[in-house]
């Protein structure tokens, strides 16, 4: 019997669906949990070969695929540390991550291949392909020969449920490092624990209907471990059927593909959530009749109706829930999708936590909430009055990293000897410890008789409003409120709008916005930015670019 709880699952769910179907490549082919099973016994054939010991990093690199998912739980199972690095990092942090995270190989995705340069990279024995595990770089003698040799010992030794023969690790070794892409400055790498990685499993096995055969998209970025844990990982434990979207996730790609597999729970971004709000929903409730309607308590009911079955429908039609993550939710949207009584909530949680710190299912979910600190982790906030007075998040429990690898100044930084991470969010809680965000630490500006001014929640009001893509709220020397805005070129083609009248829409905008602001929060100047805002490869500003730009 294995004693590691995550591996013990991952044995577990391929000896039951042994012949379901496990991954697929959208509108591609298919791998059964019996050749995922054997796929892994190659793996670890081939890091024996290698030498790769219990404990070597292994990297990894590419789009969502089936293989990626294979060389994930490929590696873990063998006893190696798992590096997933983000596709979109430009080639610099890659060499860097790679050199930092001391890996020993590297899968990649062709594509991705083309920023490397192996030459930079001493410790790397060789990069294989996500395509088909065949050899793109190899500074190793010995790699091509070590793939023949596991080639061979798998077609004479085949793969049966009972010869599996997974490591079993220690609850508390680390089985990932993952490295933040964050909005701060160059990314750490977290180190998550097993324990911390089936900790996460479990809230799936305990809080979501799944079941074996139900099926999954996937498109978030897997090396993200919002995506990694609830768009593969939990599904695969609970023998799901995961449906990889390689290609880039464009709402009417990720539409298409609900419709298409018809999943059984759906994660998302705010982002995707509030651009359907903002393109599909408001332009229908904006119209004359609509509006006519919406005033006639029978009339109304309807409409809301059938904007939420059409929602649903675009969804797939057969979800049981959309968990919405990694980012706060827009008000406005949010009250809508409560008004519609559509099945969505909202989970809070960072890398550090991988990543989940507070979550409640639909039924249970309160009103501009994060959902309740989930199970095996404590919560409390830094302030005289945590239920009013908004203080620091602290956590402790089974989620939370060992600490950011080869970097304990800014492990000290964040977790303290006993356990308590400091995860520079502020907020409050209730007696429940249902969990309020009001923003980060870091981005907290100072009102002008020393209020607190969170700038995303004027951020979130000021991108609902008409040709605003999205903008950065910060303060000058005066701590005068300047918010820079990034404009709707789509909604302003379409109106047919100069850049002069552009400008005069910001303008006119920034009066509506001040008028429902308190004083202290007021904008006292709007700054047009023509060209998007840095971003990182999560997709998250990089505020700290513009943050003393008017200091």
């Amino acid at each position: 019997m294995i004693k590691n709880k995550l591996i013990n699952s991952i044995q577990d769910t391929i000896q039951k669906n042994w012949e379901n179907p496990a991954f697929t490549n959208y509108q591609k082919d298919t791998l059964s949990f019996k050749e995922v099973a054997q796929k892994i016994k190659w793996m670890h054939l081939l890091f024996k070969e290698l030498g790769i010991k219990r404990g070597d990093k292994v990297a990894l690199i590419g789009r969502n695929l089936n293989n990626w998912a294979v060389s994930y739980l490929g590696t873990i199972t063998y006893g190696a540390v798992i590096v997933p690095i983000l596709p979109d990092f430009n080639s610099s942090d890659i060499h860097h991550i790679l050199n930092h995270s001391e890996a020993r190989l590297l899968f990649a995705t062709d594509n991705v291949f083309n920023k490397i340069d192996d030459t930079k990279l001493p410790e790397v024995k060789g990069i294989l392909s996500l395509a088909n595990f065949e050899i793109l770089s190899a500074s190793d003698k010995k790699l091509e020969k070590a793939i023949k040799k596991a080639d061979e010992q798998s077609q004479t030794t085949p793969i049966t449920k009972d010869s599996l023969g997974f490591i079993d690790s220690k609850e508390e070794e680390t089985a990932v490092i993952s490295y933040t892409s964050g909005t701060s400055g160059f990314s750490k790498g977290v180190m998550l624990p097993f324990k911390s990685l089936y900790s996460n499993v479990q809230i799936g096995f305990d809080h979501i209907d799944l079941r074996p055969k139900d099926k999954i998209v996937s498109f978030l970025p897997l090396a993200h471990v919002f995506g990694c844990m609830f768009e593969f990982l939990t599904q695969f434990c609970c023998g799901c059927h995961v449906v990889f979207l390689s290609r880039v996730p464009t709402p009417q790609i990720i539409t298409k593909a609900f419709q298409e597999v018809q999943p059984r729970l759906i994660c998302l971004v705010p982002l995707i959530m509030e651009k359907i709000y903002k393109k599909k929903i408001i332009p229908v409730l904006e119209s004359r009749r609509v509006k006519l309607m919406l005033k006639i308590p029978l009339l109304e009911r309807k409409v809301y109706q059938k904007i939420k079955n059409t929602l649903t429908e675009n969804f797939g039609g057969k979800f049981i829930e959309v968990v919405i993550g990694g980012a706060a939710l827009n008000k406005e949207v949010e009250n809508f999708l409560k008004k519609i009584e559509f099945p969505f909530s909202v989970g809070y949680g960072m890398t550090e936590c991988g990543p989940l710190i507070s979550y409640s299912p639909n039924k249970n979910f309160r009103s501009h909430s994060c959902g309740s600190i989930v199970d095996r982790m404590q919560i409390r906030i830094n302030s005289d009055d945590p239920y009013n007075i908004v203080g620091e998040i602290q956590v402790k429990g089974d989620n939370v990293m060992k600490g950011y690898f080869k970097n304990p100044e800014a492990t000290k930084e964040v977790l303290s000897e006993d356990g308590w991470l400091g995860t520079g969010d502020m907020g409050i809680i209730d007696e429940d410890n249902t969990v309020f965000l009001r923003g980060r630490c870091k981005n907290m500006l100072l009102g002008p008789s020393g209020q607190n001014i969170y700038p995303e929640e004027i951020e979130a009001r000021l991108n609902n409003l008409p040709f605003i893509q999205e903008s950065i709220v910060t303060d000058d020397k005066d701590h005068k409120l300047i918010a820079m805005v990034y404009p709707d070129y789509e909604a302003c083609d379409a109106e047919g709008l100069t850049k002069e009248e552009i400008e005069q829409a910001i303008n006119q905008n920034q009066k509506i916005l001040n008028k429902d602001l308190p004083a202290y929060m007021k904008i006292s100047k709007m700054v047009l930015y023509l060209e998007e805002f840095e971003k990182t490869p999560k997709r998250n500003i990089k505020r700290f670019l513009y943050s003393n730009l008017y200091h």
